[in-house]
């Protein structure tokens, strides 16, 4: 059976990458691991080895009867078919305590699932994934080329490039190159607070338009006056000519605090 172009499959043949995700996920026999998207299970025959519970979403039905029978030689591995960002937020799995995720990312899916699973109330402790190349690269900028992708991940948890992953290493061969990403969350932030959903409207506001300076953004997408805009960005020791990609996630979070 062919990979789904509908869902944007390209299933992963060389081993190397998934050791290399193993060892910076650090799985070990106590862990309860989270896999999305698990195609024919290069990965996930990986997990089940080294895990003590592996569950996978996959959404391709036409594998259900190929699971079936792996999931009578591994009893620590269940499958949840379906969508996996809906069946996330409606709390289709039940990790009680600490878990891991570690996949191989559908392309057109990855900023949606990982925003899924950084606003969850109890977040992974590691979030190890294949990812398109630029958009780990994109989640990991600094200040002067932040996007509200960096912004968002890096508010959560600390994102690491680990490994770079040529084409050539996944069946069909899509049209560019991936990266192996690591997050490692802040245990801080499984306590949701006022300021965090404050924090996210404001700097969406902020890279409303890219090409506008930021506190013409804020004011017209929060509706607030631009001298008190203004103002903030001074105190916040920020030109009132900066551009909401220059600010570093530190420099937001002050900013953010005197807009309130």
């Amino acid at each position: 059976m062919s990979p789904s172009k509908k869902y944007g499959q390209n299933y992963l043949v060389n081993f190397d990458p998934i050791q290399k995700m193993l060892e910076t996920a650090e799985v070990n026999k106590k862990d309860n691991i989270l896999e999305i998207g698990p195609g024919f299970g290069v990965l996930t025959l990986a997990l089940v080895d080294s895990a003590q519970k592996v569950i996978a979403y996959e959404i391709e039905k036409k594998l259900e009867d190929y699971w079936n029978k792996k999931l009578q030689e591994y009893s620590n591995l269940h499958i949840i078919w379906g969508n996996a960002i809906t069946n996330i937020k409606n709390k289709e799995f039940e990790f009680k305590g600490k878990y891991k995720v570690i996949a191989n990312l559908p392309y057109q899916i990855t900023s949606h699932i990982l925003r899924t699973l950084l606003e969850l109330e109890n977040k992974p402790e590691k979030i190890v994934v294949m990812v398109q190349k630029e958009v780990a690269e994109r989640i990991c900028e600094k200040p002067g080329n932040m996007s509200l992708l960096a912004v968002s991940v890096q508010y959560y948890g600390e994102p690491k490039i680990v490994l770079r992953v040529s084409r050539g290493n996944f069946w069909p061969e899509p049209k560019v190159d991936s990266a192996v990403l690591s997050i490692q969350i802040y245990k801080h932030t499984n306590i949701q607070t006022s300021f965090d959903k404050k924090f996210f409207e404001i700097v969406k506001a902020g890279f409303a338009n890219k090409r506008k300076q930021l506190w013409r953004n804020l004011s017209v997408n929060l509706k607030i006056d631009g001298e008190k805009i203004k103002k903030a960005l001074l105190k916040s020791y920020l030109k009132e000519t900066v551009r909401a990609q220059e600010l570093s996630l530190e420099q937001w979070k002050k900013l953010c605090g005197f807009i309130l």
